[in-house]
């Protein structure tokens, strides 16, 4: 087999917010991607170039980037080509994708909060695929890091998923990412390594321990898809890793589908990656990581070969969908007119987009690219069933869709359940909570109502506890608002897929019911002054509401029907304005994910770009009491 000693693959994993993003950032700019004079202008985190994704923090799509090193021995440039991967499990799809690209992982850990629930799951697919690892302990300057520890718990997880001896025997590096300097020496615990200036320890490290892709000289042409793009000039754009042969500009490949069948193509263009730009090539050799343009209807995980001898590499697996939720067009009196009034975003969206087919054409070509969701048809014409990995994956889906201008009707989350042995089962996750001491009861409390099974419980003897539970998927919807009200906002919580336990029985997560909306017309503060006592309330004076909406969380276990729109009597002797001094509590602003989460059984989410409301499936308060009579009696 030939080596091509010019090239390196490396993925970066960690779990969310553990420096990977600013690590490459670092790396971009000390291998001299930039101008010295662009390099003090570039935004921190730039390779999170989604919005959603500046705005939340964490990596959405996986991403890649090459850069250009030269040794300091001054040997021959080296192409260091990077995938950053996400951290969250919600977004697993994209780190599989990430780690069919590489012959290496880089695990990244924080020199303080250690090994994570996503840290495991992104070395587990790294220790599945066979890849050699380089750990890279980051942010050693922070002043609770504990170096050793981490360390220590780093093996321990190696060893919990069964690394092999060659993968256990992994160089370690430190690093402070923030200030781009990395060391092979261990520096004390809160302070950034002292014998280096710059991340060269890091590039050294990945040169030596991350093998250069090997080839056979006499094989026929295989190059696999793992990524999709577009661009408004060249349509749909294959990202692939060239394992064997050439690929040239103009070049006619055979084109082999996912089902098998086979068709010739002509590669119109052909792109390699250099910093944060695509340049045009003329070819690309084994190990090469490029892009094409000229196939309209490709997807991920099939493949390109040689038309004299067309052999198809495997398909891309992932990991099966654990959370679904209906997403449909708009139904409710408000459809296509946006939101006035107070409390809406004043955005004008021109092309509202609120019919069956335009809804189904976009989740259409969310499949394309998106390899871990799936889509499924519903007894209705106008709405569909969509499964993905969790909660946030799904979540992600419909604000990205929102911005785009669709009005859409959300269902409740709901789980994926499977049939094992007659019995069903339902997924499970393993759940990591970091607490003060004083909030373990709340935490064990509101665990113990939704069936989790406390596993592991270590002091580090800084006033903190890390709690371990096991608990079924259903009781983690609507759990982070009620943990973070529980730790004051203190509370940390991560949790992973785990796997199918048989179906833990009823759930009851939340016990206060709603206050419904019961006629349309806007809010008034008079109504609301009357009405704050009852609960919480979601709606500020003068936003529209109409009748089934839900205007604010009860104090009692029950739905109640409200007038939120009742306006002061006016008398010759009163003005409108006069003993109004009572103060409105402010209301409480749900976003998205919070919306979701309050959602019950017979109740949804209606999103559209300038709103988003909570409201009862069935909007007619005599129809739900009559629904509610034939339930309780049968």
């Amino acid at each position: 087999m030939a080596t091509r000693h010019d090239i390196r693959n490396v993925a970066i994993v960690a779990h969310v917010d553990h420096g990977k993003t600013t690590l490459v950032d670092a790396m971009l700019k000390q291998a001299g991607a930039f101008a010295a004079h662009a390099a003090e202008s570039l935004d921190d985190r730039m390779m999170d170039s989604n919005d959603l994704e500046r705005e939340k923090g964490i990596t959405i799509l996986a991403k890649n980037t090459a850069v250009k090193y030269h040794p300091k021995d001054g040997g021959d440039v080296i192409t260091i080509n990077i995938i950053d991967t996400p951290g969250h499990a919600d977004f697993g799809g994209e780190v599989e994708r990430g780690l069919s690209m590489v012959d290496a992982v880089v695990l990244l850990v924080d020199a303080s909060e250690g090994p994570l629930p996503q840290t495991r799951f992104v070395l587990r697919k790294a220790l599945q695929a066979r890849l050699p690892v380089i750990l890279c302990i980051n942010k050693t300057d922070r002043p609770d890091s504990r170096i050793d520890e981490v360390v220590n718990e780093a093996y321990d997880l190696f060893l919990d998923l069964d690394a092999d001896e060659d993968q256990i025997e992994f160089p370690i590096v430190y690093a402070c990412a923030r200030d781009g300097v990395a060391s092979l020496t261990k520096p004390e615990d809160g302070t950034v390594p002292a014998d280096s200036d710059s991340l060269e320890p890091f590039f050294s490290t990945i040169l030596s321990h991350v093998p250069a892709p090997s080839y056979d000289e006499e094989a026929p042409l295989q190059a696999h898809v793992t990524n999709l793009d577009a661009d408004n000039f060249l349509g749909r754009i294959a990202l692939l890793r060239v394992e064997q042969g050439e690929l040239r500009k103009g070049q006619t490949v055979t084109w082999i589908k996912r089902d098998g069948t086979m068709s010739n193509v002509r590669i119109t263009e052909l792109l390699m990656t250099e910093a944060l730009t695509r340049k045009p090539a003329e070819k690309a050799g084994p190990g090469d990581i490029c892009a094409v343009a000229g196939i309209p209807d490709i997807m991920i995980g099939e493949t390109l070969a040689d038309p004299e001898n067309p052999i198809a590499l495997p398909l891309i697996t992932v990991d099966e969908p654990a959370i679904s939720m209906t997403i449909g067009t708009n139904t409710s009196p408000m459809v296509g007119r946006g939101a006035t009034g107070k409390g809406a975003d004043k955005a004008v969206v021109k092309d509202r987009k609120v019919t069956a087919r335009q809804v189904k054409d976009r989740l259409d070509r969310e499949l394309i690219g998106n390899v871990s969701l799936r889509v499924l048809d519903t007894e209705r014409p106008d709405a569909w069933e969509v499964q993905g990995r969790g909660e946030l994956a799904l979540a992600i889906l419909v604000e990205q869709m929102r911005r785009e201008g669709f009005e859409l009707t959300i269902g409740k989350p709901q789980v994926v359940t499977q049939v094992i042995d007659g019995k069903v089962h339902e997924p499970v996750e393993r759940m990591t909570i970091d607490v003060p001491e004083e909030h373990m009861g709340a935490v064990t409390q509101l665990m113990g109502v939704r069936k989790g099974r406390m596993d592991n419980m270590s002091n580090h003897g800084s006033g903190w506890v890390r709690l371990e539970f096991v608990v079924p998927s259903r009781g983690l919807i609507g759990f982070r608002t009620e943990f973070l009200t529980g730790t004051r906002g203190t509370g940390i919580a991560h949790s992973i897929h785990e796997g199918h336990e048989p179906w833990f029985g009823t759930l009851t997560t939340r016990n206060n019911g709603s206050l419904v909306a019961d006629r349309s017309g806007a809010v008034t503060a008079f109504a609301m002054t009357n009405l704050q006592e009852r609960g919480v309330l979601f709606t500020e004076p003068g936003t529209e509401v109409y009748e089934g909406m839900i205007v604010g969380e009860n104090s009692r276990a029950d739905d109640m029907d409200v007038n939120i729109t009742k306006e002061k009597k006016l008398t010759n002797m009163r003005s409108a304005a006069a003993d109004s001094f009572e103060a409105i509590v402010p209301p409480r602003k749900l976003s998205l994910e919070q919306s979701l989460e309050f959602c019950r059984d017979d109740e949804c989410v209606e999103v559209t770009p300038e709103a988003v409301r909570i409201r009862k499936v069935n909007l007619d308060a005599r129809e739900r009491g009559r629904a509610a009579s034939r339930a309780k009696h049968g």
